[in-house]
Parts: structure tokens; C-alpha cells; sequence
């Protein structure tokens, strides 16, 4: 068990001598340092700003109205009481900020190892269905322990689920892009025979409904703000926020954190000095796959309740994770603020455009949270350029000054 101390940084390769994606893409965000993503979050608000502005809407009264259909006005009016509109949405923004945290986490911690991780929304039904079965299968255990167990034993099957990639990686070279989307539809499929007519995890009451039982009253998280029958915010939320500083604390205070990042910059380096590159890449894939089951055991105990067959196609939280963590660059606190923003995009777009004063079609309210979504991706893959263009701005302003100074020195 790897002590938690002051560990050193992995040693810096030569830009040409990256060997993996994470110290490609590593070299590049200490080039681009907290430019690039603010940049990149800026230009995809801008053209999700140019698509509402063709829809015959104004863009500016736009993002008005997801800033306060996803309660970030609450901070002008803070109040706990969810009959306040701001107070109800921002706790509602919390919760998906909740879920958006681990499965970000999973993604970056993958990544920070040298590896892709695709299958968060996999390793998140995985978690999801243990603590469905388990939140209802005892109904009269005492509540703590009920809690415990459930998210436990789910978090562990995120793991495993996640570690069958780590395997096939570390034994075979499998890609865990390949690998890893198999295992999501694998995934989904499951669901769609636990939850379907006579599946195991199907209703005992209405065999017509493919839908679960709901969980027991005990296996529910407490709620500390809102009423449990409106989903309020459970406490969740500060396990997500734990989990930001656990992130943390593993990748730069111990040693499992010195070796992974190692084996990201350079496996060849890493195996040279005496670390097991196999071990690394198993448990690495293996810790991500925990924090997307442990984040769909806290949907399931803290506001789901149940789940069926027609809820597993419009589940995307763990796809979401992709574009959270590569705009956080896979570091915890920017994580943790890419999944607020998510998290107020996917809230306050459903509901603050329809009923606000840009009045836009629900339809496209709930698909301007996927373009924005996409354009992040699209520009976060695009840091060469967006680097370029900056950097392109300061050669710019060097030469005019340049120019500016040759001409003053010039004799009249």
C-alpha cells in the first residue's frame, strides 16, 4: 500500500521523444498552460452563440437564460429554500455536477497512465446496476451498512468492468479505445436483459414494464438540501468532491501516482526503471472504472431510485466525462470546473431557454448542450492550432512593436 508522500515529478522527455498520447498531449498543455482551455471553452460558446443567432434568437438573452435556468443566479440571492427557482435549479445543477466529477475522473485518470478511457458509460451502468440490485434486494438491512454495501460492492464492479480492458491492454496490446467501447455496448446490453420482460432485475410488480423495483427506503442517500421526493441534492455531492482530492492526492503524493504518470510519459523509461508497465496499466484502467461505478451507484441510491430499458439510450454521463476531462486537462480542479459547466449547460439548457425570454424550441435547447459539447471536443483536439493562432497574435504584436521602434530610431 503506497504511502502518501511528496513524490517527485517523472522525468521531462525531449518534445520529440514523446511516446504516448498522455505525453504528447502533456507537452502541449505546458505550452498552451490555462490559455487553451479558457480559449477553447470561449470559441465553442461563440459558434453555439452563431447557431442560436441562425435559429432567429438572440444568443446574448440565450445564455441569460441557461445562466439562470441552471441557478447560477442563486449566488445574487443565496437561500437554501428549493420554493426559490434559483435555489431548486442550482441544486439540481449540483447533481449533475455530481455524476459529471467521477466520470470526468474516470477518463483523466486513464489518461494521465498513457490510455483512452471510452468506456465510462459502460463502467457507469455497471455501477448502476449492482446498486439497483442491492439497494432492493435488502430491504430490511439498517440503513448505513444497506448505503456501504451498495457502493461498495458497485464501485468494485466499475473496476472490475474497467479492469478487463487494463488486462487485455497489458497481455495482448489490445487498444483500450477498441476495447473499451466493445465493453460499453457490451454493457448496454445487459442492461436492456436485466431490465427487460422476465430479466432478473425487472419489477416484481407489473411484469408488462421493463423497469426495476424501486430501492429500498434504507439504501437511499440522505438529502441535505431539497426534499427527496423532488430529487434534492443527496451528499453525493461531497463524495464527488472527495473524490476530486483523493484524484489529487494519489496521482502527486504516492508512489501508485509517480509510477502511473510515469508509465503516461514514457512506458519504455518507466520499464527501464524498474516499473512494472503491465501492473501499472491494469490497476490504472481498473481505479478509473471505480470512480464511473461509484458514480452511478450515487445516481442510483441519490435520485434515480429505479431504472429500466428506456432509460439506458438517453443516459450520456459517462460520454460527457470524455469532454469534461479533456477540458479540465486531467487534472482535478479543472474537473471540477468542466463539470459545472456541464453540468449548468445540461440543466439549464433543458430548462432555462423554453421558459426564459429567448423562448427557443425545446428541441434545440436540449441539442445546443451536444454542440457545445462537440465544438469542446473538436477544439481541445485542436490544440496545435489554437496554440498556432495564439501564439501567431504575439509575433504579431512583437513585430509591430519592432516595426514601431525601427521607425522612431530612423534619422528624420
Amino acid at each position: 500500500m503506497s504511502e502518501v508522500a511528496s513524490t517527485p515529478e517523472p522525468p521531462e522527455q525531449p518534445q520529440g521523444d514523446a511516446t504516448t498520447l498522455a505525453s504528447s498531449v502533456a507537452a502541449k498543455q505546458r505550452a498552451g498552460g490555462v490559455i487553451v482551455p479558457v480559449l477553447t471553452a470561449v470559441i465553442a460558446f461563440l459558434i453555439g452563440g452563431l447557431v442560436v443567432l441562425a435559429t432567429g434568437h438572440n444568443p446574448l438573452a440565450a445564455y441569460h437564460d441557461i445562466f439562470n435556468g441552471a441557478g447560477l443566479n442563486w449566488i445574487f440571492h443565496p437561500t437554501t429554500d428549493v420554493a426559490n427557482t434559483a435555489a431548486y435549479n442550482l441544486s439540481q445543477t449540483l447533481l449533475q455536477t455530481t455524476s459529471l466529477i467521477l466520470c470526468g475522473l474516470a477518463v483523466a485518470f486513464a489518461f494521465r497512465c498513457g490510455m483512452f478511457n471510452i468506456g465510462g458509460q459502460g463502467q457507469y451502468f455497471i455501477g448502476l446496476y449492482v446498486a439497483n440490485w442491492l439497494g432492493w434486494s435488502f430491504a430490511g438491512m439498517s440503513p448505513l451498512p444497506h448505503v456501504l454495501i451498495a457502493v461498495v460492492c458497485a464501485t468494485a464492479a466499475g473496476a472490475a468492468w474497467a479492469g478487463i480492458a487494463g488486462v487485455l491492454k497489458a497481455t495482448t496490446g489490445a487498444h483500450e479505445v477498441i476495447t473499451t467501447i466493445m465493453l460499453n455496448w457490451i454493457a448496454i446490453w445487459v442492461g436492456e436483459w436485466l431490465f427487460g420482460d422476465g430479466g432478473p432485475l425487472q419489477n416484481s410488480a407489473n411484469k408488462t414494464v421493463p423497469i426495476s423495483n424501486d430501492i429500498a427506503a434504507g439504501a437511499r442517500l440522505p438529502v441535505f438540501w431539497g426534499q427527496q421526493q423532488l430529487q434534492g441534492l443527496h451528499v453525493g455531492f461531497f463524495v464527488a468532491i472527495a473524490a476530486l482530492v483523493v484524484f489529487y492526492l494519489i496521482l502527486n503524493r504516492t508512489t501508485l501516482g509517480y509510477e502511473v504518470r510515469a508509465v503516461g510519459f514514457n512506458p519504455d523509461a518507466a520499464a527501464y526503471g524498474g516499473i512494472s508497465v503491465r501492473k501499472n496499466l491494469i490497476r490504472a484502467m481498473a481505479i478509473s472504472g471505480a470512480f464511473a461505478g461509484l458514480a452511478g451507484a450515487l445516481d442510483m441510491l441519490g435520485y434515480l431510485y429505479h431504472f429500466g430499458q428506456s432509460d439506458i439510450p438517453v443516459s450520456q454521463v459517462g460520454f460527457l466525462g470524455i469532454a469534461v476531462a479533456l477540458l479540465g486537462r486531467n487534472t482535478a480542479v479543472g474537473v471540477g470546473i468542466a463539470s459545472l459547466l456541464f453540468g449548468a449547460l445540461l440543466f439549464g439548457t433543458t430548462h432555462g431557454l423554453s421558459a426564459g425570454s429567448s423562448s427557443i424550441d425545446p428541441s434545440l435547447a436540449g441539442n445546443l448542450t451536444y454542440i457545445i459539447q462537440g465544438l469542446v471536443v473538436l477544439f481541445v483536439g485542436a490544440d496545435v492550432l489554437v496554440l498556432s493562432v495564439w501564439n501567431a497574435r504575439k509575433k504579431v504584436r512583437r513585430r509591430g512593436g519592432g516595426s514601431t521602434a525601427a521607425r522612431a530610431e530612423a534619422p528624420a
